[in-house]
């Protein structure tokens, strides 16, 4: 089969793709080794957010660009992505003074336009009781507003059942074996469950998450790709002990660490610590629990928690290598292709959940080159998202 594209990983990013490009009137493939969202896509925060804390960072365009698209998707996905009021504590030790948390929050209400679901408010100390069990030892403010929370996995599975609707064809499981690029195409080789395929395209766009690398290693002839970090991000989920949302400072590294509701559990997350094996060995380890414990309990210390109801998961990102601590690094999605002049093999790396959409039509103008003029059939900023089943 010949195809305008083949779209390796069917994560959030890999889905976001083959939706832009289907809606562009491109014929694409996607490929995934396993099931929509098998990977670091099931395994976030769950939240459609603006990154309030990117702002430290100096990164004005990723949370405006976040906002925007947070927006979007709460009139496109109503039944997947709902707002929810988050909670910021501000004590007397606390890195962040309620005037820096105020300033902050009056920026994000700023760039996201002064959307209405961006405004915030400083609770009266006579409701800092009614958050159920919150440290009131030495509180001087706590901050509401909201931030969205989905399903990361449904979300991806929604994105992706479009592209369908508008005409991608998916192999499930379709395990990417090699591929041969020449100056015209791709010849993209593959094992799926009734045997060994092939399938040429214009362009091969690599959006296997953690697995970049392993994609790239099988493309011949040889392609750079930049040095990377896999970065491990663990939860746990915890029987549903709050029914508050929080957005808490770890007091061990004065890191973000959200508390929310989630799927009748309580989840707690996330950690930042570096990888080094296999993707799919990644698992929440002892010292991240105890971390996440330490902070659930420095807040709420009246809490009981049963051990033997500690449940956790665990999800890697990409980021680019640096000095710098996962913390702090920027979160700029990673473009690298094998020909500026005339891409043929396209990678992506990072991303976040929220901007899958934006980074999907950044991701058409890179290779928009080597593709063939077509009729878009589809926009994807009015296409609706509903939850499907997937068997």
């Amino acid at each position: 089969m010949k195809y305008d594209l083949v779209v390796i990983g069917a994560g959030i990013q890999g889905a976001g793709v083959a939706q832009a490009a289907a809606a562009a009137g491109y014929t694409v493939l996607v490929l995934e080794q396993s099931t929509p969202a098998a990977g670091t896509s099931s395994k976030s925060s769950k939240l459609i957010h603006g990154g309030l804390r990117y702002l430290e960072s100096a990164q004005f365009g990723l949370v405006r660009e976040s906002l925007h698209e947070r927006a979007l998707l709460l009139k496109l996905a109503p039944e997947l992505v709902k707002l929810q009021p988050l909670h910021i504590p501000v004590y007397k030790d606390s890195k962040r003074s309620p005037l820096t948390i105020r300033a902050g929050l009056s920026l994000y209400s700023v760039l996201s336009g002064c959307d209405s679901n961006a405004y915030f408010r400083s609770l009266p100390r006579s409701q800092w009781g009614e958050l159920e069990g919150l440290k009131q030892d030495d509180l001087q403010a706590v901050f509401r507003y909201q931030e969205a929370q989905t399903d990361d996995a449904a979300l991806t599975r929604a994105v992706l059942h479009s592209a369908m609707e508008l005409g991608a064809d998916c192999e499930i499981p379709g395990h990417f074996v090699r591929a041969h690029v020449n100056p015209a195409s791709c010849l993209v080789e593959y094992q799926s469950e009734f045997g060994f395929k092939t399938a040429s395209c214009r362009v091969l766009i690599n959006c296997a998450g953690p697995w970049t690398s392993d994609v790239i290693s099988g493309i011949e002839p040889d392609m750079y790709l930049p040095k990377v970090d896999l970065v491990k991000g663990s939860h746990l989920l915890l029987p549903p002990l709050l029914k508050d949302y929080f957005y808490l400072e770890a007091p061990q590294d004065k890191r973000a660490v959200f508390v929310l509701p989630w799927q009748g559990k309580l989840m707690v997350g996330t950690t930042e610590k570096m990888h080094y094996g296999a993707p799919e060995d990644a698992q929440c380890s002892l010292e991240e629990r105890d971390y996440l414990l330490q902070v659930l309990l420095h807040y709420f210390p009246y809490l009981s928690i049963d051990m033997n109801q500690v449940d956790s998961f665990a999800g890697l990102r990409v980021l680019p290598r640096s000095d710098l601590n996962a913390f702090s690094r920027p979160r700029e999605v990673l473009f690298e292709v094998d020909n500026e002049a005339c891409p043929r093999v396209l990678s992506i790396m990072g991303g976040k959940l929220t901007t899958y959409r934006a980074t999907a039509l950044h991701a058409l103008a890179k290779i928009k080159k080597s593709l063939p003029v077509k009729t878009r059939i589809a926009d994807t900023s009015r296409i609706p998202l509903s939850p499907v089943n997937w068997h």
